[in-house]
């Protein structure tokens, strides 16, 4: 059978759910299981014991929190996502009207509320209240970054009388809840913490796809056609389009291969020159001079060697990024310019009107299936767990295994994609020999 990847637990589970009577088939055990994809290539002679396979999320027949004495707590941290409200939403209708727990509080500001709530108080989430929170961007709850003090957090939980701690965020946010989770545990208080990772990224380990994801690469694909026509509406023109990706590429890759209108794209995990035979500007200039127009979209986090570093770290412990969208701008000016070549660039930054921007429809589904999860898993007893999608199925997954951040292969399918329909070169480094032929697509 192999082992199952195991998740902690406050305790036994001594109280039946209050969904026996209406939904007999509804529940999974500790048993149904969804096997880590990534453990599928062993060596020769390995034995099918050393699979591994993650637990499913859903509800549990047994709760080890008796409903109607517990209260849920919802904190929502870091930057903005598509769907933020739709979690907050289907977590406390799950909660209130599924489970008929005590209350569900929402606290204000992130960490920094759940760490001051005497000066940023919590709010009780009323279903009627907040009915149609879902389709709006940005969180009823507000936000914060950067970490505070566990133990303050802990008291603040044990206080207010909270059983079950729904976090909402990315990987600061969830190197945040294990620190919590330990000194919860330290202090011997049975509180349940259960993490919905929130990353417009997409690169939190082991996790296919975070909500929000789905809407912003729907997003950035309408820019890119705004962008498209900007370039094709005068001599020379590059419409050039900066996305989302600190450090890897999955929104400006998708987003290409979406559009179709891309012809480069440049991202973290693939390494590119500026200038000199083979690199992006002699491939551009042959581009607008075979085409006339070009549409080039560029992660946040590509380039940065190219860049003399900006230093320091943001208040999520981020290292800070020099911006890579102006410096290319003026950068390919400069180098047209020298050359003779006239260039006209229109620059497109929509990053904060993608972020707060409402989910759209398969984003708002996922975020409805993470939230009603969210609850089961806390009812249940489970802590220290991160909800997430692993080969197309809802699993539990241990805080700690999602540290490794995610990355585009350029090896893998994707970037493959994004070669074809882009017909880039396969390298800009200036190192590959000859530059090739101008693409001809579109």
């Amino acid at each position: 059978m192999g082992k199952i990847i195991p998740i902690d637990v406050l305790g036994e589970c001594g109280h039946p759910s209050p969904f026996k009577a209406n939904y007999p088939k509804f529940f999974t055990d500790d048993n149904g299981v969804v096997r880590l994809v990534h453990t599928l290539d062993y060596a020769p002679g390995a034995s099918a014991d050393d699979i591994e396979y993650f637990q499913r999320a859903g509800a549990r027949e047994r709760l080890f929190f008796r409903p109607e004495e517990t209260t849920v707590g919802i904190v929502t941290c870091g930057g903005l996502c598509p769907g933020l409200n739709g979690v907050i939403r289907a977590a406390t209708f799950c909660a209130v009207e599924g489970y008929g727990v005590k209350k569900v509080l929402g606290f204000r500001y992130g960490y920094q509320g759940l760490a001051e709530d005497e000066t940023y108080p919590p709010l009780e989430l009323i279903p009627d209240e907040i009915d149609e929170i879902h389709e709006k961007g940005g969180t009823v709850l507000k936000s914060s970054r950067g970490p505070q003090d566990s133990g303050r957090m802990a008291e603040t939980l044990r206080r207010r009388g909270v059983n079950v701690l729904i976090v909402i965020g990315g990987d600061g946010t969830l190197r945040g809840a294990r620190d919590l989770q330990a000194e919860l545990k330290a202090r011997g208080l049975p509180i349940a913490v259960v993490c919905v990772p929130k990353t417009i990224d997409n690169d939190i380990g082991v996790i296919e796809r975070s909500f929000g994801f789905e809407t912003a690469v729907q997003q950035a694909s309408e820019v890119i056609t705004r962008a498209h026509a900007e370039a094709k509406s005068i001599r020379h023109g590059v419409g050039l389009v900066k996305l989302m990706g600190r450090e890897s590429g999955w929104i400006a890759a998708s987003a290409s291969v979406a559009n179709s209108n891309v012809n480069f794209c440049l991202i973290p995990e693939v390494p590119f020159g500026l200038e000199g035979p083979g690199c992006f500007f002699e491939h551009l200039r042959r581009r607008l001079e075979s085409k006339d127009h070009a549409v080039v979209v560029v992660a946040e986090g590509a380039g940065q060697d190219l860049m003399a570093a900006a230093g320091g770290e943001d208040r999520s412990g981020n290292r800070r990024l020099a911006d890579i969208g102006p410096f290319l701008k003026d950068r390919a000016e400069a180098w047209f310019r020298r050359a003779g070549v006239e260039v006209n660039i229109k620059y497109f930054d929509p990053s904060y009107a993608i972020r707060s921007t409402p989910a759209n429809a398969a984003d708002s589904e996922y975020c409805l299936r993470l939230g009603y999860n969210a609850v089961h898993a806390g009812m249940a007893g489970k802590t220290g767990l991160v909800l997430g999608l692993h080969n197309d199925r809802l699993v539990h997954l241990p805080i700690a295994l999602t540290a490794e951040r995610k990355l585009v292969d350029p090896q893998g399918w994707l970037w493959q994609m994004v070669l074809q329909a882009t017909r880039q070169p396969v390298c800009m480094l200036g190192k590959a020999g000859p530059s090739p032929a101008a693409p001809q697509n579109h």
